[in-house]
């Protein structure tokens, strides 16, 4: 019988170890560590490497093999994916020694070019993607891309509009205004005639009109609810004819305008936008719609001028001191 050492030396021997070297196997002492941490040799790590890309080459090419059930065949695609993990955790302990940097996160793309799912993670190799449930979840998720670009088509009617889709040009033609001022008119008559039957009033009496603003009215007024006096501006029209510094009109102006407005601070019930006999005018309009009140309910309250109450604050002065020094 030959020794262990001369059947090492046999060509059969050889040929096997050979043999079981290309086939990523190994010798018994010659074993892929469990832990790439554990290596610390950048030949060595790149070597298992190696051992795990031809493994995972004969995974792949098994899985397509039509003869395999289904159970064969997620056993073997949890070995790719056990590999893949294996080989993930090898190019880190590479980069960690200094080595090249494998690793490179390019997207797996179907047919049509889009990213396929279940490419992070757990992936899905061959026949492994035609499994009952598989086989599901991809069109499940082809399904929601394509609801996804719907959505976002249908969104992208909406934009970029011009002023007509928001109602800019609703009122251009006038029909809108039209119909509001008649709705408004409709519900001015039901109103008026539901307040008179709450109030017991009777219906035979005409509907007035709803009281619209002037376009006198509607003019813009000074801050001081005050128009200035025709001088004050025939004054500023020769100061800017003759082109002479206005600062000095300025201030004339400024103090005319603060004289009138005193002035009319004196004057008791008198509005700022009106005189007296336009506040009556309104008191009477509206006492007409409330029947329980009277013009004079309606009307402002009387303010004090200012002599009256600088009388009364002067009084209450002297009151003060009359207590403070000569007691109660």
């Amino acid at each position: 019988m030959a020794r262990n050492e001369e059947k090492a030396q046999s060509m059969l021997y050889r040929f096997r170890e050979a043999q079981a070297a290309e086939l990523g196997l190994g010798t018994r002492a010659d074993r892929r560590p469990k832990m790439a941490s554990a290596c610390k040799s950048l030949r060595e790590c790149e070597r298992w490497r190696g051992e795990i890309l031809r493994e995972l080459s004969r995974k792949v090419s098994k899985i397509q093999d039509a003869g395999l059930t289904d159970y064969e065949v997620r056993d073997v695609n949890d070995e790719i994916n056990k590999l893949m993990r294996e080989k993930r955790h090898w190019e880190n302990q590479i980069i960690a020694l200094g080595g090249a940097n494998y690793r490179r996160n390019v997207a797996m793309l179907d047919d049509d070019g889009k990213e396929v799912p279940g490419t992070k993670g757990y992936k899905y190799f061959g026949r492994a993607k035609d499994l009952p449930g598989v086989r599901e979840l991809f069109q499940s998720k082809k399904k929601e891309e394509e609801e996804e670009s719907e959505a976002l088509s249908f969104y992208k009617k909406f934009t970029n509009q011009g002023p007509a889709y928001f109602g800019d040009l609703d009122e251009a033609d006038g029909k809108l205004l039209e119909y509001e001022r008649q709705a408004e008119e409709t519900e001015w008559r039901d109103e008026y005639t539901n307040v008179r039957e709450i109030l017991d009033l009777p219906l035979d009496d005409p509907i007035p009109e709803i009281p619209r603003g002037s376009l006198a009215s509607s003019s813009p007024l000074p801050q001081n609810g005050l128009s200035p006096p025709q001088h004050l501006s025939n004054t500023k029209r020769k100061a800017q004819e003759e082109d002479v510094e206005m600062d000095t009109a300025n201030s004339e102006a400024e103090k005319r305008l603060r004289k009138a407005e005193s002035d009319n601070t004196a004057k008791a019930g008198v509005s700022s936008y009106g005189g007296a006999d336009s506040i009556r005018a309104h008191a009477t309009t509206a006492a007409a719609y409330l029947g329980f009140l009277s013009p004079e309910d309606l009307m402002p309250p009387t303010l004090p001028t200012r002599e009256e109450m600088e009388g009364v604050l002067l009084a209450l002065r002297k009151q003060a001191l009359v207590e403070e020094y000569f007691g109660e």
